[in-house]
């Protein structure tokens, strides 16, 4: 799980700087661009409303503003996400996080599915899409079907998560996400994450992107681990927090979701 050494400097390119509180202030999101210009990292992460105002402070950084779309629950009518991801790119931003439709998802309903992606797509007028498919709402199954529409509607990436949802990022399911779309396709692990240990482990898994509002701890903790000259141990990990499983909730997920998972465990 740690067989990979990734440097400070990688890891920091690699994370989206987050925060998508609906109570974030100006000076919150000011402080969010300021960290994320000083640590290189990928982007920031926020909601539209902050768009213009991080455009502002980063256009001559080589940090990018990212948003969400249909954010948190992807129930958005499809012209509403387009609508939304027009505006937001005119606004200055240059990569779209949008929520896949769960509800036409778990229905089977999967021509919907793709067409909702395409429309953000085609919308995105060639900027970066990624896609939030709530693994936490999904069996592994569905998870790879899923994946397999993304990467057919023409999106760059798969996502874990909203961090609102009943799960985050999980080394089993960026395993999985990775296997499905291939080495050239983005994996953006999302969820949960706190520290350097977390994000070490689902880069190992095949992330390529992190999102996280602990970006700061996180690179602070990796320094800490590079200075001691020692590196993770997998042995110190346990089943419940790195697998899926662990996170099982029969008040959040729907039933059959859930009893997927208690199966995963059992058969663990």
């Amino acid at each position: 799980m740690y067989s990979k050494k990734v440097t400070i400097e990688e890891l920091s390119s690699m994370i989206d700087h987050t925060n998508l509180k609906p109570f974030t202030t100006k000076k919150e999101i000011n402080k969010l661009c300021e960290e994320a210009t000083k640590y290189n990292f990928a982007a920031v992460c926020i909601n539209p409303t902050n768009v213009s105002f991080c455009h502002e402070i980063l256009k001559r950084t080589n940090v990018e503003v990212a948003t969400v779309v249909g954010f948190p629950l992807g129930a958005n009518m499809r012209e509403v996400k387009a609508q939304e991801t027009k505006e937001a790119v005119n606004l200055g931003a240059q990569e779209i996080d949008m929520v896949m439709n769960i509800g036409s998802f778990r229905d089977k309903n999967y021509d919907e599915v793709s067409k909702d992606i395409q429309a953000v797509v085609n919308a995105a007028a060639g900027n970066i899409v990624k896609v939030i498919l709530e693994t936490g709402f999904l069996t592994d199954d569905q998870i790879v079907k899923a994946c397999e529409i993304v990467k057919d509607s023409g999106a760059h990436f798969v996502k874990t998560s909203t961090g609102f949802g009943p799960m985050g990022a999980f080394y089993d399911h960026i395993l999985l996400m990775r296997q499905t779309v291939g080495t050239d396709f983005g994996v953006k692990a999302a969820g949960g994450i706190k520290d350097a240990r977390t994000a070490v482990r689902l880069v190992n898994a095949g992330a390529n992107r992190l999102g996280a509002s602990a970006g700061v701890a996180i690179i602070n903790s990796l320094a800490k681990i590079e200075e001691e000259g020692s590196w993770f141990d997998a042995t110190e990990d346990k089943p419940m927090g790195i697998y899926s499983f662990g996170a099982a909730d029969p008040k959040k997920q729907p039933k059959d979701v859930y009893d997927f998972y208690i199966r995963k465990k059992e058969e663990y």
